[in-house]
């Protein structure tokens, strides 16, 4: 039998000795199995490879092939091979990275963090997602994606900590089987879903019979803001079949006004929270706007009229001067 032509495999750092089909079939072809200086000697004795001598042919496996042996092996025409990784994998990252960090020897800072102490830093990174998603910034909103996943991370961290808690695997599992539970069209192809409304009016079924819950407003987050909670509510209620001359009525003073706007705008189809978050974004523009424009013309922005504010209020720019 004729030697292997020489192959480079890149073994990959999350997933270990973990090799690509097309390695196997070399390797039962007899192909001889080297091990690059950078792979740990724990791991390649687990896969039964050799230290690598000068001789280059049969497989090599390293964790970088522009190092040691693999780049002269690359060098002179070496077929390279990499351990493909499924999608998602980079999580195993940041699941490590928090582990070091809550452990003995990493951060202070995180070490004495609890559940309650990363309380308002949930919300203001939900805050923030939700504002790069209003700004269609993708930029933003991956790198706030990253934050609010820090946040599942580091309080299942702090889980696992504790006496019958648990840990990031035990979310995800959760999670995976709610998700399969609750779209059975999906992965059992035992109901009919033909629109996103029937899935809405499923889910809410699904969610109900699963949590037994005695009210339709059950489960609501109360702590949510008001506006989108009213909003909720609402949704909720309607969905239980509740007259709509039963909710709160705009004679019932500020706090049931604003419910019933709420109500009215939900019951329309629109979302309430986000209607107002836009006119109340654009209003703060729109201080600032007045305010740049007070000072060009050499007024004390913080120190102004009201007839100053009406003057420089929502003036337009000056066109570009070419």
């Amino acid at each position: 039998m004729s030697p292997h032509p020489p192959v480079v495999l890149t073994l990959s750092h999350r997933l270990g000795g973990v090799f690509p089909a097309a390695a196997i079939r070399l390797l039962r072809e007899g192909a001889a199995l080297h091990a690059d200086t950078d792979v740990p000697l724990e791991l390649a004795q687990l896969c039964g490879a050799h230290p690598v001598g000068e001789a280059m042919q049969g497989l090599l496996l390293t964790l970088d092939p522009s190092t040691g042996a693999a780049a002269r092996w690359v060098a002179t025409g070496a077929t390279i091979l990499t351990t493909p990784e499924p999608a998602g994998a980079a999580l195993l990252d940041a699941v490590a990275v928090m582990d070091r960090l809550r452990s003995p020897g990493g951060c202070p800072w995180d070490a004495e963090q609890t559940h309650r102490s990363l309380m308002p830093y949930l919300i203001e990174e939900a805050y923030e997602l939700y504002q790069a998603l209003e700004d269609s910034d993708t930029g933003a909103v991956c790198e706030e994606l990253g934050d609010v996943l820090l946040q599942v991370l580091f309080h299942a961290r702090l889980a696992q900590e504790m006496p019958e808690g648990f840990d990031i695997d035990a979310v995800a599992t959760g999670l995976v089987a709610k998700l399969v539970t609750r779209h059975p069209h999906v992965f059992a192809g035992s109901a009919e879903v033909r629109t996103a409304a029937d899935q809405e009016i499923r889910w809410e079924q699904l969610k109900h019979a699963e949590k037994r819950r005695e009210s339709s407003v059950d489960g609501v987050a109360l702590t949510q803001p008001a506006v989108a909670l009213a909003a909720k509510l609402v949704s909720r209620a309607m969905k239980a079949a509740l007259p709509a001359d039963l909710l709160p009525g705009a004679d019932g003073g500020t706090g049931a006004s604003l419910f019933a706007l709420s109500a009215a705008a939900k019951l329309a189809g629109e979302d309430p929270e986000a209607a107002l978050r836009a006119v109340a974004r654009q209003f703060a523009e729109d201080v600032r706007a007045a305010e740049r424009s007070a000072h060009a013309a050499g007024l004390d922005s913080q120190a102004l009229t009201p007839q100053q504010w009406r003057e420089h209020w929502r003036v337009p720019p000056e066109p570009q001067r070419r």
